[in-house]
């Protein structure tokens, strides 16, 4: 641990790793010597506010944003990657799990839910769109589906949704939710989280060492408590 404090690093972060980093957040202080404000939202969300001028020092939302971000100058450096993530379904804790092992099965899921909650801005979200086009069943399925931002996980907890499809990192930290599983292969997306310290910003020493402490390793086996993988 730093004998003193390297000052506040400030975070805008995909609600993906939010439960990692409430999970390792006074270790991450504690051993970088920092104070760690963060804000957790959607990728699409934040890329938005950064592009308009909201530069923090530190910046974890998925490789394709990052890129993006790098792109237009916003990020110094490049970027590292943080973790894998892959889009799950679940159901509310206690009632019966459906099939969901192949392509036809989730297609059957999707038809016999009463109510289907996703995320609205997220990568989860967005993929989950594709999907319904790809799968001809956007016009069929959209009056029962409702999408969130934050954890759609809640209105399936609630009773308000049949079934909830998100990042399972976001899926996992919601009482009352029962995780059935992943997407199936075929219709599959992982994301890769990746950080990047923000540009012309004063911390930026304490930021690269926040993120190479993140991603050293130590926090692995967190990494996969939380529904996700080391990169």
């Amino acid at each position: 641990m730093a004998d003193t404090l390297a000052g506040s690093v400030r975070m805008l972060c995909t609600n993906g790793l939010k439960a990692v980093f409430e999970a390792i957040g006074p270790d991450l202080e504690r051993t970088a010597g920092i104070r760690l404000s963060a804000d957790y939202g959607s990728t699409a969300k934040f890329t938005e506010r950064i592009l308009g001028g909201d530069v923090p020092d530190v910046v974890i939302l998925t490789d394709e944003a990052l890129d993006r971000l790098i792109a237009a100058g916003r990020i110094d450096g490049g970027r590292t990657d943080v973790a894998r993530s892959f889009i799950g379904v679940a159901v509310r804790k206690g009632t019966p799990l459906p099939d969901i092992g192949s392509r036809d099965a989730f297609v059957r899921t999707l038809r016999d839910a009463g109510a289907i909650a996703c995320s609205r801005l997220g990568a989860s979200g967005q993929h989950f769109r594709y999907l319904l086009d790809r799968l001809g069943l956007a016009e069929e399925l959209a009056p029962k589906i409702t999408a969130y931002d934050g954890y759609a996980g809640g209105a399936c907890a609630d009773g308000k949704a049949d079934i909830a499809i998100q990042q399972i990192s976001e899926l996992m930290p919601v009482a009352g939710l029962e995780i059935v599983g992943p997407l199936p292969d075929e219709l599959q997306k992982s994301s890769i989280f990746s950080a990047g310290v923000g540009a012309g910003r004063a911390q930026q020493a304490a930021a690269r060492n926040f993120i190479a402490r993140v991603t050293s390793g130590a926090y692995d086996r967190v990494l996969r408590d939380k529904g996700l993988e080391p990169p």
